[in-house]
């Protein structure tokens, strides 16, 4: 199975055994809607919710830092998820959050893992089935392995500033890294961290939400001053569209990228990392 998968593809594998489809939807803070609520009403036939906001580190500050192995295990069972499926997942979000579970199945070895290209906006505009509810589901039995050194902390990044070795992208808007607009969160610092480029991540999509491809994509790093022949280390306000930009990348063929899980969610709430605005 591809990384991304088409809106046809996923459309003729309805129903198979062996295909998990969750819904991934987040939201930022203070978005009045409700992901699980939209779900519950329309969703594609046979997914189940993922609750990003609760399959994470829930006792860390730091809003959506990994879960351990043994939680993860837990709540995928929940989903009904079981080793050796097909995984495709989609959202409903301007974040494109699907890109987050993505990169964190992989990094607890889920090796059949999709994104559904265009997410639920495309799969409806082209008038595709959908159904309400919660699909019955059974307990599976899934055995995440957590695989390191694919995450950056705090102390890699400071390591790296000013070292010009790899490439710092961030992919929150341009207002919020150049701290021109105040971060969702409160008790956050402005700005961006030292020497970082600024690519926001819904530029690295079509107005139907589906991925640019090839050399429009990498059009999109280019115009953000971005060197893809460097090693990379993407970032964000809490991991989630860090991880659009790692995506990104991935269809490029470009694997060595890290994420920094805590992003700015860490960084700006530490008084001792340094910061630029502007």
């Amino acid at each position: 199975m591809e990384s991304l998968v088409s809106t046809e593809w996923l459309a003729q594998e309805l129903g198979a055994s062996d295909l998990a489809i969750l819904d991934a939807t987040l939201l930022l803070p203070g978005d009045p809607r409700n992901p699980r609520a939209e779900h519950a009403a329309e969703h594609i036939p046979g997914a189940v919710f993922l609750d990003l906001e609760e399959v994470s580190d829930t006792a860390n500050p730091i809003p959506h830092m990994l879960p351990s192995e043994a939680k993860l295990a837990s709540r995928m069972q929940a989903l009904g998820v079981r080793d050796g499926q097909r995984v495709v997942l989609y959202d409903n979000s301007p974040l494109h959050s699907a890109a987050r579970a993505w990169w964190m199945l992989r990094l607890f070895g889920v090796r059949q893992v999709a994104i559904l290209d265009g997410g639920l906006q495309k799969w409806k505009a082209e008038g595709r089935p959908l159904e309400g509810g919660a699909p019955s589901r059974r307990h599976g039995h899934f055995t995440p392995r957590f695989r390191g050194g694919r995450v950056a902390d705090k102390r890699l990044l400071l390591s790296l500033i000013g070292t010009g070795s790899h490439e710092i992208v961030d992919a929150r808007g341009a207002g919020r890294f150049s701290g021109a607009e105040p971060e969702p969160r409160p008790g956050m610092a402005s700005g961006h961290i030292p020497g970082s480029r600024n690519l926001p991540q819904g530029n690295l999509f079509n107005p139907d939400q589906s991925w640019k491809r090839g050399t429009a994509l990498r059009a999109a790093f280019d115009a953000a001053g971005v060197d893809l022949s460097k090693p990379m280390v993407t970032t964000c306000g809490s991991g989630v569209t860090a991880a659009v930009l790692l995506f990104g990348a991935h269809l490029l063929g470009k694997e060595d990228v890290l994420l920094y899980d805590g992003s700015w969610s860490e960084w700006g709430a530490d008084p001792e990392t340094p910061k630029e605005t502007g």
